[in-house]
């Protein structure tokens, strides 16, 4: 039996989206984050030295890191309708979103994180230092990536329906949670309809809804 070890408001929540689609059986290990810190409790760090979700057993493997994850359950759980064939156009575009989703999409969307975060973490006296700092390096920096790799899905999305190509993949799903996490963060206009329609069209999806169920509370979503 496979178990998920899922973290709250976490990007695990895409694993058990993908075991929905695949129609694999699942049972999932929830752990909360500590609502003072947000962090992961102690206890994932039983699970793997990190302390990191996702972690996914399945028998005597186990398997750490969502793309790792995604490719591991894709190989092993008949997952080809996920998954344009490879050497193609659409199999290579697939390769680079599932990887870009992990790597250059979530870069700056975890700097937003940390800088947001570092105000109410030092002492206050100097908290007015601190407030400049994050906004500075929020209005220098972060926010003008993040409007980058945010318009760059936009036009990738012009191109076809969903990331890989014309039909839904698992690079979409791995892609869920960086244009959701921004959406959360900063919308999506009358300029980003594209985006916008992404969206609704995954969380329209019945696989995506029962994850939710199984998941428990997911803010992005």
């Amino acid at each position: 039996m496979i178990t998920v070890h899922h973290l709250n408001d976490s990007r695990s929540q895409r694993v058990l989206w993908l075991l929905e689609e695949l129609g694999a059986a699942y049972e999932v290990k929830r752990y909360q984050r500590d609502p003072q810190t947000m962090l992961a409790p102690p206890e994932l760090k039983a699970i793997h030295p990190l302390g990191k979700s996702p972690v996914l057993d399945d028998g005597e493997v186990r398997v750490a890191e969502t793309g790792a994850i995604v490719e591991y359950l894709l190989d092993t759980h008949g997952g080809s309708a996920l998954r344009p064939a490879r050497a193609t156009a659409e199999g290579r575009r697939f390769t680079y979103w599932l990887h870009y989703a992990e790597g250059s999409a979530m870069t700056p969307l975890l700097l937003k994180l940390i800088f947001s975060q570092v105000p109410k973490r030092v002492p206050l006296l100097i908290r007015p230092v601190a407030n400049g700092i994050s906004r500075g390096m929020n209005a220098r920096m972060i926010d003008p990536q993040i409007a980058a790799h945010t318009a760059y899905w936009e036009a990738e999305l012009a191109r076809s329906e969903w990331f890989a190509g014309d039909v839904f993949s698992a690079a979409d799903i791995m892609m869920s949670f960086p244009v959701e996490a921004a959406g959360s963060r900063f919308g999506y206009g009358s300029d980003k309809p594209r985006l916008k329609a992404f969206l609704e069209r995954i969380h329209a999806r019945p696989a995506y809804q029962r994850a939710l169920e199984r998941g428990g509370p997911y803010s992005y979503a």
